[in-house]
């Protein structure tokens, strides 16, 4: 099978590229997650207005360019290279993907904001009784007059704190459903409560408690809303695992530079046969990981059972490979690996937490093993 990219893939491919080794630094990044505002707004803005990227799988008519899969598995791929910290899944992937299967004015309006750089989205669906299960809900909306009112718990809310709308599910009338909320964590609606925190990777999170919310009547964007949640997230766990990619890479990359440089005994321990074989165990998990994503990218538009199948089996690939090539770069760069000044350790630290993202290893063997039963 050819999985050779278009002429525009591959010029959208070094764009992205060259944009954020000449943009985007790594250290500026973590101070802006540890001390500053969370993220670099100019950047983010940069990525919408001077590489067009944040609306390049987003349909023409709210002003993208009307990409498809891989145009978005390019540019996770690029992003996680460079292990950039702006929520590009949560707001492009998740937020676009639930925006495109709605309908009516607001959904349109967010996404001509996402294109544009002016919408953030934070995916308000975990809770703290449902584990990795997005299908466990127990937060309500119940209508009153024109308004409905919102109740419940979520929890691990990646990119609330820096988010401009949350995207809540809720269940109407024994049926899923995806309300829009205007947020801002510093000021948010009455009614809600939010504690934020960093995750171990250094994004920004929050815990949400909505106690009565009250939001108006267009805040509904989907109802029956079961098989739009779950064709969204298959896509983002499709772009999570290109993400990882671009971030094993360079792991990999980094790692037979430094054995090469680093001497024991008077040679560079790249001459030592048995590193040597772990480094190219290294390889072959990368490039198993690889297949994987492109394998779950070209599926995404297939019927759900294999869909999801194809979500899974990336899923669990890129966790054992994430873990793997994390732990092993970490080994063979002694202990600077777990240092502040290399970023290798900063790798790992987002190789670990993608393991855990939208379902963990063992949960996407299990989905998977049931999904293949006779």
């Amino acid at each position: 099978m050819d999985f050779s990219f278009t002429a525009e893939q591959e010029l959208l491919r070094d764009t992205v590229t060259d944009f954020l080794a000449a943009r985007h630094d790594l250290d500026g990044s973590r101070a802006a997650a540890r001390f500053g505002a969370g993220r670099q707004p100019e950047l983010w803005r940069a990525l919408a207005d001077e590489v067009g990227i944040l609306g390049a799988s987003l349909p023409e008519s709210v002003g993208g360019i009307g990409g498809g899969p891989v145009e978005t598995m390019i540019i996770a791929e690029a992003l996680g290279a460079a292990l950039v910290l702006e929520p590009y899944v949560d707001t492009v992937v998740v937020g676009g993907g639930l925006l495109r299967r709605a309908a009516g004015k607001r959904a349109e309006d967010l996404l001509s904001g996402i294109a544009a750089g002016e919408v953030i989205i934070g995916f308000a669906a975990l809770e703290p009784r449902s584990g990795y299960d997005y299908t466990a809900i127990a937060t309500t909306a119940v209508r009153d007059g024109d308004d409905w009112v919102l109740s419940g718990d979520k929890t691990v809310v990646t990119a609330a704190p820096v988010a401009t709308h949350l995207l809540v599910t809720a269940v109407v009338d024994g049926e899923t459903a995806v309300f829009a909320v205007d947020f801002e964590a510093a000021n948010p609606p009455a009614g809600l409560t939010v504690r934020p925190y960093r995750t171990i990777d250094e994004r920004q999170a929050a815990d949400l408690a909505f106690d009565q919310v009250r939001l108006p009547a267009d805040a509904l964007l989907l109802t029956d809303a079961d098989a739009a949640v779950a064709a969204t997230l298959d896509e983002a766990i499709a772009a999570v695992c290109a993400e990882a990619v671009g971030a094993m890479r360079k792991v990999v990359a980094d790692t037979v530079a430094y054995s090469k440089q680093r001497q024991q005994f008077g040679v560079p321990i790249a001459s030592f046969q048995a590193l040597q074989h772990r480094m190219v165990d290294m390889l072959l998990e990368l490039e198993q990981a690889v297949a994987a994503t492109y394998l779950v990218t070209l599926k995404l538009d297939a019927a759900p059972a294999d869909r999801a199948r194809a979500a899974s089996a990336a899923k669990a690939t890129i966790g054992r490979a994430a873990r793997r090539i994390g732990q092993e770069s970490v080994q063979l760069h002694g202990a600077m690996g777990m240092t502040e000044e290399l970023p290798i350790g900063h790798f790992f630290k987002r190789l670990t937490a993608v393991q855990y993202e939208y379902g963990t290893t063992d949960q996407h063997i299990a989905r998977y093993a049931a999904l293949t039963r006779p």
